[in-house]
């Protein structure tokens, strides 16, 4: 299951692991302008985890989810 909200300045999608034997807890993705940052709180709620990839990092790990096992240079298109 997941949510998405539109806010002022991003784009917010949750993703919910409901259906997990060992659940995780909930991914929240953020969509700015200029990068995307992933969020997961720890089991406790005591400390949080972020990642931020800029849009080319994005555009690459979407291309990488599509491709065989290799060492690749995505060209952006004219």
């Amino acid at each position: 299951m997941f949510t998405i909200e539109h806010e002022f300045d991003a784009t917010v999608v949750t993703l919910i692991d409901e259906a997990a034997l060992h659940r995780q807890e909930d991914i929240t993705i953020t969509a700015f302008e200029d990068c995307v940052t992933i969020e997961q709180a720890s089991r406790d709620g005591e400390t949080t985890q972020k990642i931020t990839l800029s849009l080319a990092q994005l555009a690459d790990l979407t291309a990488a989810l599509n491709l065989p096992e290799g060492v690749y240079t995505r060209q952006d298109s004219p």
